[in-house]
């Protein structure tokens, strides 16, 4: 078995400090920072594992899921879920974007690991982001202060896992700027599972959100690039692409692609191109999968949406709120009235690499409507897949 290997660190103190600087070059300038940065980076290249699956048999075909949970906020509903829910409870392999250690918004919870514990499971985390105010604007209502404030990614499994990767991703924009200040980058992570009829290596990865097509596909590129020197491996990737269709580096690209799309016709880009990124506008994205052998055009529920918007909440949108001026929700209500008020994107994704598809009502499937006790798990969909060697 694996090591397990931990993360800390003694940073939070210096956190205010830092958080006061505008932009990065100016946090390189601060004296604070040159003083921590060796802490910094070392906390930024970790990784932290556990292992806690007793041994596990063959079975003839393997489920994976990819659910990005929304930092962990609501990790009661999302357990419960993940041990409950008829579908997802018999996944084996659980790629897990957006997953907090010691942020206040999750209950200053190691989320991978207590979700590993609960459910039985071995997991890889990595940290993208050490984060030097509580989240976004719309989480700096939660009470209390970080511990950690760590913010990664991660991929469970019922099976062993070992040969550990991390992939730095450069970022879209600077993350020292703006409300939700933050030191670090995206990082993809792959690892090797242990199936007891031979080895898959399993990625996960989070695209920027803030981002241009182009860069998402960079990013992209990036993960396919290093994926090409390691050893040959059949191989499941599982992640959120954010593959929204728009440039959203800044709010100007963010409203002239909004435009844009309402020219196209609101109804139509929300049944055609929505659902269908790869059609047109994240076609060179979805390029790079298959110029490097991975399949996703079967692997996926074609033509349906893994993230909603709907008028009524889409002021708590945090991610919209962020990016586009308050002036510009009247014109996103009045689009999206067309469409009874709701608007939605495929930006969810599994691609494979000689891999075998089990199809079946439940493979590809999108699996939504995840709640507990009356409230949304998360802001995204979960999607399933079966496969075998």
């Amino acid at each position: 078995m694996s090591e397990t290997v931990t993360l800390n660190h003694n940073l939070s103190p210096h956190f205010p400090d830092l958080s006061r600087a505008k932009d990065s070059k100016e946090l390189k300038r601060h004296p604070v920072y040159q003083r921590v940065q060796a802490e910094i980076e070392a906390v930024l290249r970790g990784y932290e594992t556990g292992f806690f699956a007793p041994p596990a048999g063959p079975k003839p075909a393997y489920r994976a899921l990819t659910w990005n949970i929304e930092r962990g906020i609501e990790f009661d509903g999302i357990l419960h879920t993940l041990g409950h829910h008829p579908v997802l409870k018999e996944a084996d392999i659980l790629f897990i974007p957006e997953t907090d250690m010691g942020m206040v918004r999750s209950g200053n919870r190691n989320v991978a690991k207590e979700l590993a514990q609960a459910l039985k499971l071995n997991y890889y985390f990595v940290p993208t982001y050490l984060n030097l105010c509580k989240g976004n604007g719309t989480e700096d209502h939660f009470e209390g202060e970080n511990t950690l404030a760590i913010h990664g990614n991660a991929i469970l499994s019922r099976y062993p896992l070992k040969d550990f990767h991390r992939i730095v991703l450069h970022n879209a924009k600077d993350k020292m700027k703006g409300k939700e200040k933050r030191l670090g980058s995206q990082q993809a992570l792959a690892c090797t599972v242990v199936l007891p009829q031979g080895e898959v290596r399993a990625i996960c990865a989070h695209l920027d959100a803030h981002s241009s097509k182009r860069h998402r596909r960079d990013q992209l590129r990036t993960i396919m690039r290093y994926l090409d020197k390691l050893p040959p491996l059949p191989s499941l990737f599982g992640g959120d692409l954010n593959t929204t269709t728009y440039n959203s580096r800044n709010a100007f690209w963010a409203i002239w692609g909004f435009w844009v799309r309402v020219a196209m016709g609101v109804r139509y880009v929300i049944a055609n191109v929505y659902p269908y990124p790869g059609r047109l506008f994240e076609r060179q994205l979805f390029q790079t999968f298959e110029k490097h052998g991975f399949n996703y055009l079967d692997w996926n529920e074609p033509g349906v949406c893994t993230l909603h918007y709907h008028v009524e909440d889409l002021k708590k949108i945090k991610n919209l709120r962020d990016l586009v001026p308050n002036w510009c929700f009247k014109f996103i209500d009045w689009a999206c009235a067309k469409n009874d008020g709701k608007c939605s994107f495929k930006i969810d994704w599994f691609a494979a690499k000689d891999l075998k598809l089990v199809k079946s009502e439940h493979s590809p499937k999108v699996v939504g409507n995840l709640k507990h006790n009356g409230r949304d798990c998360s802001d995204h969909d979960a999607i399933v897949v079966d496969f075998k060697l």
